[in-house]
Formats: C-alpha cells, structure tokens, sequence
C-alpha cells in the first residue's frame, strides 16, 4: 500500500509518501512541504497548493490519501487556510479516483507515539524511528505528513473494515425493515378483504 500523508496549511504544506502493510517495516518514497507565499492572494495560494499535490501524485502515484482532519482552533485565520489547504488535497485525490482518509491529530499520534497527547518532536523521532532515517523530517509538517502516511498504513485497512460492516449491518436492517413493512401491509389488507366479505 502506498500513501500520500498530508499536513495541509496554507504557508506550509506537509507531503510524506510512505509504502509498507501493517506488521512490516515501512518504507519512505518522499517527504517535502509545498509552500506559498503569505503575502500572496488566496485564490493563488490555492492554486500554488493545488500544483503542489498534483506533481506529487503525478510522481509517486499512492494508492490513498490521508489527510489531517481540520478542528477548530482559537485562530480562525489559521483554521480557515488549514481547512482550504485540506479541501484542496481532497479535491486533487477525487479527481483523480485515489480514495481519501481523515485521521484526527491524536489518532495519528496515538498510531505513531503510542499516546494521543504526544508533542511534534516525539511524533519526528518516532517517524524517524519507524521509517529507519538518519534524522527527523524537517520542518515538522513534513514528519507530520509522514505520520499521516504511517497511521493510514496502520490503521486505514481496520477502519475500512469497520465502515463496510457497518454498511452491511445497515443493509441487512434496511432489508428486514422493508420486509416488516411488506408484512404489515399484507396482513392490513388481509383484514379489509376479511371486513368486506363479512
């Protein structure tokens, strides 16, 4: 399985590809950051994001794409870039038909570090750690990205898993209620056929 970790944000951009199933050593393709200018207009900060992701699944080509999924912080600005910057990865992947993920900021560093509360220097040396580098990607949007990549790996099968039986689960109720319904309505107009020969 190969992934494309993204850390969105608007200055700096986190991209990590990382390839490997879960319970064998992974392997880094390529980690880098897409940056844009802050003093730039928005819609070209965008579209610089946007060309960013496309050389990068043009390059490695994964087969998913995790995406840091965007809370509300106390800064709105910084909310907002981060949210738009996310919205362009997903929409990159969509077009393309490359399946996407949202893990939570402690989801990724409850896969990498072991604990949801973990600080940006122990999701690096863990990231480090697991994908056998000589250093911690730097900046930390890269390692972060990386993280994301390794936390799908771990996790994004599992997940899928869960959300087809849960889909399976919700058909197999769908067809019982339906048939419950076809019942009673039957039985209903057993009885008016019943009333009407009375």
């Amino acid at each position: 399985m190969r992934v494309l970790g993204v850390d969105p944000g608007l200055t700096r951009c986190g991209v990590g590809v990382v390839e490997g199933v879960a319970g064998r050593p992974l392997t880094m393709c390529g980690v880098g950051v897409v940056r844009t200018p802050a003093d730039a207009e928005l819609g070209l900060r965008l579209v610089a994001v946007e060309q960013g992701i496309e050389q990068w699944l043009d390059e490695y080509r994964p087969e998913f794409v995790a995406v840091e999924r965007v809370f509300s912080q106390h800064n709105v600005r910084t909310v907002m870039g981060t949210a738009q910057a996310s919205a362009v990865a997903m929409l990159c992947a969509a077009r393309r038909g490359i399946p996407v993920a949202l893990h939570t900021p402690s989801e990724v560093k409850a896969a990498v570090t072991g604990s949801g509360r973990a600080d940006k220097a122990q999701v690096g040396a863990m990231v480090t750690r697991l994908l056998r580098l000589d250093a911690p990607p730097k900046p930390a949007d890269a390692a972060d990205a990386l993280a994301l990549a390794i936390c799908h790996i771990w996790r994004g099968p599992a997940k899928d898993r869960l959300q087809q039986a849960a889909a399976t689960n919700g058909q197999h109720q769908a067809v019982a209620q339906n048939r419950l319904q076809q019942a009673v309505a039957a039985h209903a107009s057993r009885q008016a056929s019943k009333g009407r020969t009375a």
